[in-house]
């Protein structure tokens, strides 16, 4: 009943409480008889435009931000249709895994989530993961359109994961999910903080902004007295430690100003390295088959998640030394017929960037190469800076293009090169791969860098089959690629 999806989040027109709801959706297109219709304000379209067409099509009931429609028909007015339509959508699908924890910040997400789902198998708990590579559980894979898909969509997924008997649940909070209120209705036993560089100020007006909605995760969306893990080595953690006490969270830190759990040394160990941790019970010494400090941080986030939800201590240590990484998260692709090592990795923000070229520079006797773009259509200032970057850490590098989207692919490519004007500028995503493989000699090392997992380039409006993997793949074959 339309009273029991509502409860007392907005005020219903007398004797609507009794109606029968038979599905929800956001779209007008997607509207069936008895159907509620949320028309939400957006950033390109506002959905009251639509209200008649939903009504049209057997729409029962329609969510209206308040005072934006004055027509006939059944309405439910609020200041925050978002967030009602989000907690209507948790109510109607109603099932959840029984433990649900989230991870929010700017790089280190999709690796967290699979991590703690890693861990969680390993004691012997049917777990999933959901984000950016998708959902991940006992029963299969399936990739999304969004890192946090939009209410009905995630507690459709919720309800399907309960049903298949997944008690544990790792997803992704991405800061568009939460500004949206997509997440709202999830029950979380914990949250987890990675950090926080420059990324979507195109969609955010300011850093603080973007800071603030990563923050409505702990601030709204937790329960007090509910654990906080945070990674306390970044810039924002002290930030993020004194408004979570504020919001009467219990702090669980990581890393190496960790003080639940502490990382005490760490040294490189082949294509792993050997961890010194100081947990709450003892030290263990643990070896990490993962690349590069950002992933230990990222381990460490994701073990504190389990210990801080009631996972034993041992058995998460233990549980550390079999982690596979995420794919297209700094993942050795191949070897080129010199033996040079060849890594993809999502890395499409500056901070990221930086993080992978550093993790791999150890790993590299002779050359580090570095193949890389920006995408189109989102925030053009962090161009520049990782030019800049890829200038001071590499020492070969291939300018190419990423998502380019709406804008000039060349343009977006000049903005990269302002700040690395010795770079090497080839377009053809697949042509600058075969070039970056073809120009290495054993002990170089090649970082295809931007989109990891991705199964697609976005070029305007059209989504080209591409894959990092399949052209490393067949650069090293010396066969042409064409997705």
């Amino acid at each position: 009943m339309l009273a029991k999806l509502v409860g007392t989040d907005a005020a219903l027109p007398e004797a609507a409480g009794s109606l029968l709801v038979a599905g929800l959706t956001a779209d007008s297109r997607e509207v069936e008889p008895g159907f509620a219709f949320a028309a939400l304000p957006g950033t390109k379209v506002d959905g009251a435009k639509y209200i008649g067409q939903a009504f049209a099509r057997g729409a029962s009931v329609v969510i209206v931000n308040r005072g934006s429609y004055s027509g006939a028909g059944l309405v439910i007015e609020t200041a925050n249709p978002h967030q009602l339509f989000a907690r209507m959508a948790a109510r109607f699908f109603g099932k959840q895994p029984d433990l649900t924890v989230a991870v929010t910040g700017t790089n280190g997400k999709t690796s967290v989530a699979a991590f703690v789902r890693q861990i969680w198998l390993s004691m012997g708990f049917r777990a999933a993961s959901l984000g950016t590579i998708g959902v991940v559980g006992p029963s299969g894979s399936e990739y999304l359109a969004h890192t946090t898909p939009d209410p009905v969509q995630l507690q459709r997924l919720l309800a399907t994961l309960a049903e298949d008997h997944v008690g544990h649940l790792a997803l992704e909070a991405s800061s568009h999910g939460l500004a949206q209120y997509r997440l709202d209705g999830v029950r979380f036993a914990a949250a987890g903080f990675t950090n926080l560089t420059r990324d979507h100020l195109d969609y955010h007006a300011t850093l603080e902004d973007y800071f603030d909605a990563k923050m409505r995760l702990f601030e709204e969306l937790l329960p007090a007295g509910a654990p906080a893990v945070i990674n306390a080595d970044t810039a924002f953690s002290a930030q993020v430690m004194a408004r979570c006490k504020a919001r009467g969270l219990t702090i669980f830190s990581v890393g190496k100003l960790g003080a639940e759990l502490k990382l005490l040394s760490s040294q490189r160990d082949g294509l792993g390295q050997q961890l010194q941790l100081q947990g709450l019970q003892r030290t263990h010494s643990v070896y990490l088959p993962l690349v590069g400090d950002f992933q230990t941080s990222n381990a460490l986030v994701a073990a504190g998640l389990v210990l801080a939800t009631g996972g034993e201590e041992v058995l998460v240590m233990h549980a550390l030394e079999s982690l596979q990484g995420a794919k297209g998260r700094l993942e050795l692709a191949g070897k080129s017929k010199s033996g040079a090592s060849i890594f993809v990795d999502y890395a499409h923000t500056p901070d990221a960037l930086e993080n992978a070229m550093t993790a791999l520079r150890p790993y590299t006797d002779g050359k580090l190469v570095v193949v890389f773009g920006c995408g189109g259509d989102r925030d053009k200032g962090k161009r520049p800076q990782m030019g800049a970057l890829a200038a001071k850490h590499a020492d070969r590098i291939i300018v190419t293009d990423d998502n380019p989207r709406g804008e000039d692919p060349k343009t977006i490519r000049a903005e990269i090169l302002v700040a690395c004007p010795g770079a090497q500028e080839i377009g053809d995503r697949a042509k600058a791969i075969r070039a970056g493989v073809d120009g290495l000699s054993a002990g170089d090392v090649l970082l295809v860098a931007g989109k990891g997992h991705e199964e697609g380039q976005t070029v305007g409006s059209t989504v080209i089959p591409f894959s990092d993997h399949d052209a490393v793949r067949a650069a090293i074959e010396g066969e042409a690629y064409h997705g």
